[in-house]
């Protein structure tokens, strides 16, 4: 198997900030948005450098959708920020009918997701968001795993051509992909090979999924793993190649099993290689408040849960 070495805890909403300075002295086209957010977005370096190319409308997260659809029309790239609460269900109108059906070039970045964002409690841990923006036409869906995975992603977006939804947290996670990396949307990594079970994660697990190989294998189960970033486009073909070796899958994203990565996944085989499936997100269920870590033990999201998912649906195997 192979290993993977903590470079160091960083949040990716940091990775965020580091992409967006570089796209501040990179690409003059780039513009930011705010609602009242630039130290939970970490954008003060590319204001410092780029005051004319940053707009503070406060606590106005819909007029900031449109201000940025506006933006478009003059050839500019906005890139708008704040909690990812409030950048997808209090706009969701707005992002609907002035960005996504229109088409609009509008990067939605969005900090806070999840469960992890810990003490703010159930009223901004947002776990619906994936599938709320997945399910708008020509939107691209992205949720990178750690700061340099998201530092590219931002980097990266900006060259493509339509709305972004681009998802990041607030805790320090791992950092362990490479600094350097080539940011291909759409484009599924294999991490880990593996002969008997398919682990497919995004976002915060993609850590916890390979602590679980790892465990698994001093178990004698040989565990794939494959990093999950762009959630639509999906990389199906990643998917059912990992499938056809193993015969079974595990999906493991932080967000509501209804909507999330598992159900574009279950939709994806049921359609072309059905195997058996196991879904590690929330059940249905908002969150509360209590430290990350925490939270991902009670809501079982984290590397003993992925464990448990591996032993159920490798039994599964012999009966599907």
């Amino acid at each position: 198997m192979k290993k993977y070495t903590d470079q160091g805890k960083k949040d990716t909403r940091s990775g965020y900030g580091a992409g967006m300075t570089v796209l501040g002295r990179t690409n003059p086209k780039v513009v930011a948005l705010c609602a009242d957010l630039v130290g939970s977005l970490k954008i003060q370096e590319f204001i410092n450098e780029n005051p004319e190319r940053f707009f503070q409308v406060g606590i106005a997260e819909a007029n900031m959708m449109g201000i940025a659809a506006g933006l478009t029309i003059g050839g500019y790239i906005p890139f708008t920020g704040t909690f990812a609460n409030f950048s997808t269900g209090r706009v969701y109108d707005q992002i609907r009918q002035s960005i996504a059906y229109s088409h609009k070039n509008v990067k939605i970045c969005a900090s806070h997701a999840g469960i992890t964002l810990g003490e703010d409690g159930a009223t901004h841990q947002i776990l619906e968001d994936i599938g709320l923006m997945k399910m708008l036409p020509g939107m691209t869906v992205i949720n990178p795993c750690d700061f340099n995975q998201t530092k590219a992603a931002t980097i990266a977006i900006a060259e493509h051509e339509g709305p972004v939804y681009l998802r990041f947290g607030r805790p320090a996670v791992p950092n362990f992909t490479p600094a350097d990396q080539n940011f291909e949307i759409g484009k599924a990594l294999l991490l880990n090979e593996g002969t008997d079970v398919t682990i497919v994660a995004t976002g915060h697990l993609v850590w916890q999924s390979l602590i679980a190989a790892e465990n698994l294998e001093n178990q004698g189960i040989s565990a794939e793993v494959i990093n999950i970033h762009t959630i639509k486009p999906l990389d199906e073909e990643a998917i059912i190649n990992s499938v056809k070796k193993t015969g079974a899958i595990v999906t493991a994203e932080e967000h509501n099993y209804f909507g999330g990565l598992g159900e574009s996944v279950a939709r994806t085989l049921t359609t072309r290689y059905p195997v058996p499936q196991e879904f590690i997100a929330t059940q249905d269920t908002f969150g509360e408040s209590g430290t990350p870590a925490q939270l991902m033990e009670k809501y079982g999201l984290n590397d003993k849960a992925i464990e448990r998912a591996v032993f159920k649906v490798t039994k599964r195997k012999s009966v599907y």
